[in-house]
């Protein structure tokens, strides 16, 4: 089910209509976590350009809402065609204020579930060599962490669906959709 965190906030699944929403968060990083997201400087431009496509039949969003507004997300990406490969890599952004409050454990966690009612057998995580925090959330997960170059490798292993994880999943989109669904119709009659 959505998940209350600190302030009030939730996580849920970003829907089909909301990419907007993941850009816009996207764009609000400060410097530091935007470089520790993408792995390096992006332009807002490429901001633009990745979420465009970010919400594909490839990938999965996990975010975390305060008050409607999205203010950390996690991205899970198949590696390969979704129904054939067993590997998938997850990438985390959270704004500043948010950061070191569960929020990442709490995305890392969903996604995880995701991943597992999918098949994935392997989960990896990449970030830069001084992101200790992602560092800190992968081995709290029990993730094998390598050292290569500046960068480091964090990777997962999922176990096998089960019938609890599977009915699990299905009342969180449950939930999520209908959250999504408020929060629309409360936006519109504000504007309105």
């Amino acid at each position: 089910m959505d998940e209350l965190l600190t302030d009030g906030g939730l996580i849920r699944k970003l829907w089909v209509g909301e990419a907007d929403k993941y850009r816009e968060h996207l764009l609000r990083l400060d410097q530091e976590s935007r470089r520790r997201r993408f792995g390096g400087t992006v332009s807002d431009d490429c901001i633009r350009n990745h979420t465009e496509h970010a919400a594909g039949l490839d990938a999965m969003l996990h975010g975390f809402f305060v008050d409607g507004v999205l203010r950390g997300v996690a991205e899970l990406r198949f590696l390969g065609p979704r129904y054939l490969t067993r590997e998938a890599e997850a990438a985390f952004s959270v704004e500043s204020p948010w950061q070191s409050h569960g929020v990442g454990s709490a995305l890392l966690e969903r996604t995880l579930l995701t991943a597992r009612n999918r098949g994935v057998k392997f989960l990896h995580m990449a970030c830069l060599a001084d992101n200790k925090r992602m560092q800190q959330l992968a081995r709290k997960f029990d993730a094998e962490l390598s050292f290569d170059f500046g960068n480091v490798v964090c990777e997962l292993e999922t176990p096998r669906p089960t019938p609890m994880s599977l009915m699990r999943e299905m009342v969180n989109d449950g939930q999520s959709l209908a959250t999504a669904m408020l929060d629309a119709q409360s936006h519109t009659l504000k504007a309105g």
